[in-house]
C-alpha cells in the first residue's frame, strides 16, 4: 500500500515514537508546541524556540522540530494575518505590505526590513502570545487522548508478538 506524504512525514514518525516508549502526553505536547512555535510571527526564530521548549520541558526534540518544519508554510501564510490583528489590537496604522514584498525586502537588505517591520512584528508577536496558549491547549486536549487510544490498541500487538 502506498502511503501519503502526510502519513510518511508526520504520522508515521509520531507513531514510531509511541512504539519506542515516548509517552502520549509528551508526544502531544511536542506536536502542540511545535505547531504553535512553528507559526511564531517572526521569521528565523522558530527552530531556536522549539529547541528551547523541548529542552526546558524535556520533550522529544526531533518530534517538536519535525512539526515545526512541517508547519513552515502556515507560518508564512499567517504572517500577514498576525500583522493585521496586531494593527487592530494596538490601533496601529495599516502597513500595506505583502508576503512577497517582505521576502524581497529581506533578500535585499535584512536590517532595513527588520527596522521597517519592527513595530508590526512586535504587535504580531503579542497577538500570537494571546492565541498560542489556547491553540496548544486545544491541540493537546485532542491529541493526548487519541495517542493514548492508539497506544492501547498497539500494546496487545506488541505483547502478542513476544
Amino acid at each position: 500500500m502506498k502511503e501519503g506524504f502526510f502519513y510518511r512525514r508526520l504520522a508515521r514518525p509520531i507513531l514510531d515514537l509511541l512504539r519506542q516508549g515516548v509517552t502520549p502526553e509528551k508526544i502531544a505536547l511536542s506536536v502542540a508546541l511545535g505547531a504553535a512555535l512553528g507559526v511564531f510571527p517572526a521569521l528565523g526564530w522558530t527552530t531556536a524556540l522549539c529547541a528551547i521548549a523541548a529542552l526546558a520541558l524535556r520533550l522529544n526534540l526531533p518530534a517538536i522540530q519535525m512539526v515545526n518544519y512541517f508547519v513552515y508554510p502556515a507560518q508564512i501564510a499567517l504572517l500577514i494575518p498576525f500583522f493585521r490583528l496586531g494593527e487592530k489590537l494596538f490601533r496601529a496604522p495599516h502597513l500595506p505590505i505583502s508576503i512577497l514584498q517582505i521576502h524581497a525586502m529581506i533578500r535585499v537588505n535584512r536590517w532595513a526590513a527588520i527596522r521597517l517591520l519592527w513595530a508590526a512584528t512586535w504587535h504580531a508577536i503579542v497577538v500570537w502570545c494571546l492565541i498560542a496558549p489556547v491553540f496548544v491547549a486545544v491541540v493537546y486536549a485532542i491529541l493526548a487522548p487519541a495517542l493514548r487510544r492508539i497506544l492501547r490498541k498497539q500494546t496487545p500487538q506488541v505483547a502478542g508478538a513476544a
